[in-house]
């Protein structure tokens, strides 16, 4: 990526940071309502509180901040995570801790947002998908060392060290994107009902529900990942830990493997996705019962599950090329609108069925997305915006042309 890496790389970070504050906080629940004396449900606020806010306030508080330069968008969204999480090791009232957790909330779709539309527009337009794999990579690490670490912190230092670390990995990305980002102006911003206009269009809605249940078939299952595997593979708690661990590292190779993918041909990797998660969970459900044959299956599982998220992103932003940072809000907020569905349906499934058969619902979910991603290839191979010939060799001379008068 020539001089822009060391941007990108510091974005990725900021991702990091924001990820490790937003689920670091479920590792720790347990301490929090100890300290804080709030019952354990309560303290699960600190969790579905974030996740509405995200879902909801999303796209509109992009939109708000669609005319502001994006270097003080991104600095002002990483030093309200930081603050946050000082506020957290602070603070022994409950009610500041939530307070604490609606306002960074409403600042992490605006920098995702502004984060990958920033990246993809600061490399060469054959290498926008790395560029924005690179930045989800920010979002694996966060699962596969920012949230074990967090709660190492709190269960043998203190609550509070668990959360300076959280403010110290977003204050060096805030330190690294007022070092490196760019400072130029946010351009002419599109007016409101542009930016709303995309939403008048039924491929945009298809690509949008393709999001929905790719989030909800990962999420079904891996929400209640520790269950299955302690009460239908029977694995201590030791051991399941140790795969957490490795799913998230497998979770960084399988990002980086399918960014690869997209570069070559997005529409049939796109396809093969949910195909895979519906495959790999049917073969979790059938090897569940034995140890060395699920840890297998969880490791490709990993590898799989990572690419949701620049599959996901890839697939809608083709419908959102001419408000790229609105469309980029409205996947956070749809995504994490699949992570609720997705928890509560592999509850359900729990609840009513048993744990054992958990894989089926997250089969089920990908089927959902494999209908929407078929009904939005059937509507025509080019979405509102794109050249003629899009994926042929005019179409990414087209698309060339158009990213260099963008970032012009």
């Amino acid at each position: 990526m020539g001089k822009t890496g060391p941007v990108v790389l510091t974005l990725s970070l900021g991702v990091f940071g924001i990820i490790t504050t937003e689920m670091g906080v479920v590792g720790v629940l347990p301490r929090i309502s100890e300290e804080l004396g709030v019952p354990a449900a309560t303290a699960g606020w600190l969790v579905g509180v974030f996740a509405l806010v995200v879902a909801v306030a999303g796209p509109f508080a992009t939109l708000l901040a669609s005319g502001v330069r994006r270097k003080a968008v991104l600095a002002a969204a990483l030093a309200v995570f930081a603050a946050s999480n000082a506020v957290y090791a602070l603070t022994d009232s409950f009610a500041v801790m939530l307070v604490f957790r609606i306002v960074p909330a409403l600042f992490h779709p605006v920098f995702f947002a502004v984060a990958l539309t920033a990246a993809t527009r600061l490399v060469p337009p054959e290498k926008a998908t790395r560029a924005a794999t690179t930045v989800f990579a920010g979002v694996t690490l966060g699962f596969a060392f920012g949230v074990p670490t967090t709660s190492y912190l709190a269960e043998h230092f203190s609550l509070a060290a668990a959360f300076w670390f959280g403010a110290g990995a977003n204050l060096l990305a805030l330190v690294g994107t007022l070092a490196l980002f760019p400072s130029v102006p946010a351009g002419q911003r599109l007016s409101y009902g542009d930016q709303l206009g995309i939403l008048n269009r039924p491929r945009l809605w298809l690509s949008l529900s393709a999001v929905v249940f790719v989030f909800a078939a990962m999420f079904s299952v891996y929400g209640y990942f520790a269950e299955y595997l302690e009460r239908v593979t029977h694995l201590g708690g030791s051991t399941i830990g140790a795969l957490l661990m490795a799913f998230g590292v497998v979770m960084v190779l399988g990002n980086l493997l399918f960014g690869r993918l997209l570069e070559r041909d997005p529409v049939r990797t796109v396809t093969a996705f949910p195909v895979l998660c519906a495959l790999l969970y049917a073969l979790l459900h059938t090897v569940g019962p034995w140890a060395v044959p699920t840890v297998l299956a969880v490791l490709l599982w990993g590898a799989v599950h990572s690419g949701g998220l620049v599959v996901g992103q890839t697939w809608l932003a083709r419908d959102a090329q001419d408000a790229p940072e609105f469309g980029n809000s409205l996947f956070i907020s749809f995504s994490n609108l699949g992570i609720t569905i997705g928890s509560a349906g592999g509850g359900l499934v729990v609840a009513t069925v048993g744990t054992r058969q958990l894989p089926w619902a997250g089969a089920a979910f990908a089927l959902a997305a494999l209908a929407a991603v078929l009904l939005r290839r059937r509507l025509g191979p080019e979405a509102p915006g794109e050249a003629p010939g899009e994926g042929t060799g005019e179409g990414r001379a087209h698309r060339a042309e158009r990213r260099t008068r963008v970032r012009s």
